[in-house]
């Protein structure tokens, strides 16, 4: 069989991407200046969570997954509709005031899979947020006979941001010349109700729906978050 990487040379240097970008983050980390720890105005416990038609409730996350998390603070809420059992969703917001070695963002794609929830689908959503397009990964996730739909992506310092390549380039070059790190990992969690006829209208259907709900969540989310982060005074590129 022919070796596709030399037909497409480009595809074989996407593997070398990570590496190049930890090279230059080395590079960069190497005259940083000193990190800023930024603390938050108030306590994200304290932020209004509100969505029309949804009663919330606030969760707590045990002290042992905490920690392995890492965050400095974190709001966790369930909503649901007092008309309609199926509409449902979660929100969580977790917060690094400085990312530092052993206290980063972790990817949702390790920590999903290691809960036990498998990726069915995943890809990205475009949605239009006062009026500007923002992406946010779109994951559908199966564990056992449960399903949910999952838009997550991260928030700080001035960006909306979904590409795990580029937050983290983005991360090193703003602790090299700002000194500062912090961000926001934005979950929404959306169950998808179990299946009645198992046939492919049907699951698209209940997909649509799902997707609708979290997009709606999300486009009232992201200016929240963003009221509720330090504020950056920083470029945005």
């Amino acid at each position: 069989m022919p070796d596709e990487t030399k037909s497409r040379p480009w595809q074989g240097w996407r593997l070398y991407v990570p590496a190049m970008i930890l090279a230059v983050g080395a590079l960069l980390l190497a005259g940083a200046r000193r990190q800023e720890v930024a603390k938050l105005p108030r306590p994200l416990g304290q932020v209004e969570l509100e969505f029309t038609g949804f009663a919330g409730e606030s969760r707590t996350i045990g002290e042992e997954e905490r920690r392995v998390a890492g965050m400095s603070d974190y709001v966790f809420r369930i909503f649901d509709s007092p008309r309609d059992s199926t509409q449902a969703f979660s929100v969580y917001v977790g917060y690094y005031e400085s990312q530092a070695t052993g206290r980063t963002i972790h990817s949702r794609k390790n920590c999903l899979p290691g809960a036990g929830w498998q990726t069915v689908e995943s890809g990205t959503r475009t949605l239009q947020v006062q009026g500007k397009p923002v992406t946010v990964n779109r994951y559908i996730l199966a564990n056992g006979p449960m399903q949910a739909m999952v838009y997550y992506w991260y928030q700080g310092r001035g960006r909306v941001a979904w590409n795990e390549y580029a937050v983290k380039w983005d991360l090193l070059r703003d602790a090299a010349t700002r000194g500062r790190t912090e961000e926001a990992l934005v979950r929404i969690m959306v169950p998808i109700p179990p299946s009645k006829q198992f046939n492919a209208t049907e699951w698209q259907e209940r997909q649509a729906h799902a997707d609708d709900l979290a997009s709606r969540v999300a486009t009232g989310l992201v200016p929240v978050v963003e009221q509720a982060l330090p504020r950056w005074a920083g470029p945005v590129t």
